[in-house]
């Protein structure tokens, strides 16, 4: 009796080790996953059935299956199948994994791809001996917000494009479904243009970069020429690379501050016409766009090249950290103030944004600008990217316009990550551990429930100052990105203490990704 009592007991204890011996968690975490006994072992390529809208998600898995290299190559009897469900929502997606068939359903491409990524943290998370076992479950699932983006400023550092698909890897692992690629600079203009080649011949290069931090007095400069452009057809790729991977690419685009290469280049843009260098230094500067015609047909022409490479609902115009200095001694300004009936240069702001906007209108997308753009009047149509905290966010949400929330205490991954900041690389300042990321809310406390649809979500930001590398950039951003995603994304997040454990079961899975992960998780002190 006691014999058979320990042999039923063996069996019983054996059956619940099979069923949570699997890795299953996701992240972002899914809105409902439910774990059911059994699982599937796939050794070698599963059949690929797919409705032709989701074969996009269908090419993905297969690519994913090849990379893992499994135990051999021959068709099993297991399949998969992306299946169309008009049911469904834009982004939502229904995962089922049975011990002999995968099921994915989706009513778009965007949420098949959804579908896959949480397939494939699920493969790489159970994949030993070149096999992966997984879990029989069903993940029913989609986002809380519509807006989900991380940034990357390339005018400070630029970096190959092969790294930027390797970022947008990042992005699109974790459900990201917007690349804001910051392209114009004081310090460099990155993006071709066909019809003002000075923009590249000159604006593209600096002399001289700052060493070490711009705090360190005197300042010194390395005497090196840097720079570089991403030509037309490199930027077709990575647009094609992130559309792929349901990812749209938002370009960048400052006016009228952060345009001293550009003015660099064609020194009739400014206020002065005096010829100015490609900035070797951080900070704000006070040469940016003279608010005269002739800078508005340069500009418009500009936006005539970058609409053909970006396919996407916004670009983004900037609008932040534009010194009035000059305006303020410009005999062309003072005619436009006078002209327009404005009452002072902020106003003439708000004009230059208002009637950048109305021409990218016509060009069938919408403007996105900093939270900058609301002084002295928000253009019509804007949305609003409220860094400076949260009080533009909130201005702007009032106002019935949509809002981005990427307050820079929270948002900003140039911060150091750790508080001993002698054996972390150098950063610009601040400190922003991963808890302060996860703990955050998009939806100010302060708003009216009724105004809560018009926050569409926030965004990590990425300055890139003083990260040369690339390996430098995935230190800032890997883990703290997963805690930004688990905020976008989910709207019961697991304790601080589930989502670590879950961040370390995905160092593997960063190890094959060849990511440079920072393994910092700082509480915040109580």
């Amino acid at each position: 009796m006691n014999t058979l009592k320990i042999i039923v007991f063996f069996i019983f204890f054996s059956h619940i080790n099979t069923l949570f011996s699997q890795k299953n968690n996701i992240i972002p975490t899914p809105v409902e996953q439910t774990i059911k006994s059994g699982y599937m072992e796939i050794e070698n390529s599963p059949e690929i059935i797919a409705d032709f809208e989701l074969n996009s998600a269908a090419t993905l898995f297969k690519d994913a299956v090849k990379k893992l290299e499994l135990a051999n190559d021959k068709q099993t009897k297991n399949r998969i199948i992306f299946s169309l469900n008009k049911k469904l929502k834009y982004e939502e997606y229904i995962l089922k994994i049975n011990s002999d068939e995968i099921t994915i359903e989706a009513s778009t491409e965007t949420g098949a791809i959804y579908g896959f990524q949480s397939l494939n943290q699920l493969m790489n998370l159970n994949f030993k001996n070149d096999v992966i076992k997984l879990q029989n479950q069903v993940i029913k699932d989609s986002p809380r917000f519509k807006y989900r983006g991380m940034h990357l400023d390339v005018g400070r550092h630029m970096y190959p494009v092969d790294f930027i698909k390797k970022y947008i890897n990042g992005l699109a692992m974790l459900k990201f479904n917007n690349f804001h690629w910051h392209l114009t600079e004081d310090q460099g203009w990155r993006i071709e243009i066909e019809k003002y080649p000075e923009l590249n011949n000159v604006g593209s290069f600096r002399d001289s970069t700052l060493i070490g931090h711009y705090t360190d007095k005197p300042w010194q400069f390395d005497k090196t020429r840097y720079g570089g452009f991403y030509t037309k057809k490199e930027i077709k790729e990575v647009v094609r690379y992130a559309e792929e991977r349901g990812i749209n690419v938002i370009p960048e685009i400052e006016m009228p501050g952060h345009s001293q290469a550009a003015v660099s280049s064609y020194p009739e843009l400014g206020c002065t016409g005096e010829q100015v260098g490609v900035a070797p230094l951080w900070g704000v500067f006070k040469e940016i766009y003279c608010s005269k015609n002739e800078t508005f047909d340069f500009l418009e022409d500009i936006i005539d090249e970058v609409v053909e490479l970006f396919p996407g609902k916004y670009i983004h115009i900037g609008g932040d950290e534009a010194p009035k200095t000059n305006w303020k001694a410009c005999g062309n300004c003072q005619d436009v103030i006078k002209r327009e009936g404005l009452k002072y240069e902020h106003e003439l702001q708000s004009y230059f944004i208002t009637r950048m906007e109305k021409y990218i209108n016509s060009k069938g997308k919408q403007i996105i600008g900093w939270d900058e753009i609301l002084e002295g009047g928000l253009a019509p149509n804007a949305t609003v990217m409220s860094w400076r905290g949260i009080s533009g966010g909130l201005e702007a949400a009032k106002m019935n316009h949509e809002v981005i929330m990427t307050p820079n205490a929270t948002c900003y991954l140039d911060h150091y990550q750790a508080k001993d900041t002698k054996n972390e690389p150098l950063a610009i300042g601040g400190y922003t551990p991963i808890e302060e990321i996860y703990n955050y809310e998009p939806i100010p406390d302060e708003l009216d429930k009724s105004l809560h649809k018009y926050i569409i979500g926030a965004q990590g930001n990425v300055w890139t100052e003083y990260m040369k590398t690339s390996d430098h950039v995935e230190y800032m951003v890997f883990p703290r990105i997963f805690a930004l995603s688990e905020v976008v994304w989910t709207e019961n997040k697991p304790s601080f203490e589930e989502f670590e454990k879950k961040v370390i079961d995905v160092y593997p899975i960063l190890d094959k990704m060849d990511i440079n992960y920072s393994k910092h998780f700082e509480r915040l002190e109580e």
